[in-house]
Order: structure tokens, then C-alpha cells, then sequence
């Protein structure tokens, strides 16, 4: 599945451009969330962990969140500072990347392929996409389950 990159996306801080224009050099990696589930709430700090993981990589670690640039700003805390975090209110950039529940964890490379994908929370399933970017990246994997990480549950709905 490739992803319109012309589609723009905004950024909390900064100007809506382009998909395509983030990934320039690198492919993204987002972690998209919906902040006003507690689906996306349990998996805050073991998506962190993940961005943080690949923040070396070659590879552009992101946040998407499904809401206004406020409340993703409110939603992340300090988490919104560490990574480039886009405001996705309409979840036109979810849909784009096809998401269907959130959260989820995808590898898209810069021709808009998305090429791994995970979506609600399975560590399997996240440990594939992990393992698709390290692989992808020349990077480490991160463990997958770690101490802490919530277990297995579905996502909830993009289209809501």
C-alpha cells in the first residue's frame, strides 16, 4: 500500500507540508495515537521507548496524533519535545498511511510504501515492524515485550 505524498501533514510546532517532504532522506516511523482512548493511553511509554530506540537510525521517528495541535501537545507532555510530532485532527494522515486502529506502529519509506505495519497492541506484531526497521535501518532491535508493556488488546477505530 503506498501512501498519497502530497497530502500534507502539521506539524505542532512548524508548517504544514508535504509527506513527502519529511522524508526527504529518511523513511518515517510513526506511532500513531488516538489521546482520547485509553487504548492509545496504555501503550504511551512502550511507544516512547520504541521512538527513542531508532532516534539514531536512519530513520525519522514520529508521532501522529489524531487530534489539534493543543491537545497532542497536552496529550504527549514532554514526550511532543523529543520527537516531530504531527497534529492529525481529521485522521485524513492515518487513513492515508492506512490505519485502521490506533495504536500503531508503521515503517514508510520515502516512496510512500508503508512497508510494515502493526495496529492495536501485540508485541509480536510490534516486534515484526521493529524488526523491519532495524533490518531496514542497519539499526538495533529493541526488546519486544519489555517490564512494563501492557498485554495484548485490539486497537480502536481510525474511522470514528
Amino acid at each position: 500500500m503506498a501512501a498519497d505524498l502530497d497530502l500534507e501533514l502539521t506539524p505542532v510546532e512548524g508548517e504544514a507540508r508535504t509527506l513527502s517532504s519529511f522524508m526527504t532522506t529518511f523513511p518515517l516511523v510513526p506511532v500513531v495515537l488516538d489521546p482520547y482512548t485509553n487504548e492509545s493511553s496504555w501503550i504511551l511509554d512502550t511507544a516512547h521507548r520504541v521512538l527513542t530506540h531508532f532516534k539514531g537510525a536512519g530513520c525519522r521517528p514520529c508521532w501522529i496524533i489524531t487530534c489539534p495541535a493543543d491537545d497532542a501537545k497536552t496529550y504527549l507532555g514532554p514526550y511532543a519535545d523529543e520527537f516531530l510530532t504531527f497534529a492529525d485532527p481529521d485522521r485524513a494522515m492515518a487513513k492515508n498511511l492506512g490505519v485502521v486502529e490506533a495504536p500503531a506502529l508503521l515503517l514508510v519509506r520515502q516512496d510512500g510504501e508503508v512497508i510494515a505495519k502493526a495496529e492495536g497492541w501485540n508485541a509480536d506484531e510490534w516486534r515484526a515492524v521493529t524488526e523491519s526497521i532495524a533490518e531496514f535501518t542497519h539499526w538495533s532491535r529493541p526488546p519486544m515485550p519489555a517490564d512494563g508493556d501492557p498485554g495484548t488488546y485490539s486497537g480502536t477505530p481510525i474511522s470514528a
